[in-house]
């Protein structure tokens, strides 16, 4: 058992060397951060899905982001679209779950503002169509996803498409570049 535990560990360590040796996504992962940069220095949102774990990883960044990370600072305008369970439950069954992301951004979403859809597989339907109505507003898409970027990656300004095929894998490292994004963000806001 300690043996599989140690296993596992590798693994994690194998996709995060992966990333460190991997030139364009370390440069994608530098200018998300300088894009959600300018997004907040110009009171815009950075606004956050994904389903599942996913879901989770989105809450957790948006609060990183909204609450704090490493400094003691104003908060910034980030949230998780689907924190709402009354909306999330209403429009699903009205619209379709296909929806429950596309219809909250055509209300709230506006040129500027950033969509960061999280997707393991990059298929997620409605953040595809999320990503539709994003690009219709004028918002600047960041996709993260596994190593393909599915079908997220063609409505992408930046796809962050971790070197991996394996879900727990690939989310281990979304919530690692999520945390540098926001240490990059945090001192591009309030200072090193």
């Amino acid at each position: 058992m300690k043996q599989f535990i140690a296993n596992k560990i590798r693994e994690s360590i194998a996709v995060k060397e992966a990333i460190c040796q991997d030139e364009p996504l370390l440069n994608t992962i530098k200018l998300v951060a300088e894009a959600i940069t300018h997004s907040l220095q110009t009171d815009h949102k950075i606004l956050f899905c994904g389903n599942g774990g996913s879901a989770a990883d989105a809450q957790h960044l948006a609060a990183e982001f909204s609450g704090r990370f490493y400094k003691d600072r104003q908060p910034l305008y980030a949230e998780a679209l689907h924190c709402n369970t009354s909306y999330i439950t209403a429009v699903g069954n009205d619209y379709g779950y296909d929806q429950v992301y596309a219809r909250i951004l055509k209300g709230i979403g506006r040129p500027g503002d950033v969509l960061v859809g999280i997707s393991t597989s990059g298929n997620s339907a409605n953040i595809l169509e999320a990503i539709k109505v994003a690009k219709e507003q004028g918002m600047i898409v960041v996709s993260m996803t596994g190593a393909t970027g599915g079908k997220m990656k063609e409505g992408s300004d930046y796809l962050v498409n971790i070197p991996s095929g394996d879900t727990p894998r690939i989310q281990e490292a979304h919530i690692t570049v999520g945390h540098i994004i926001c240490e990059i963000v945090e001192n591009n806001l309030f200072g090193a």
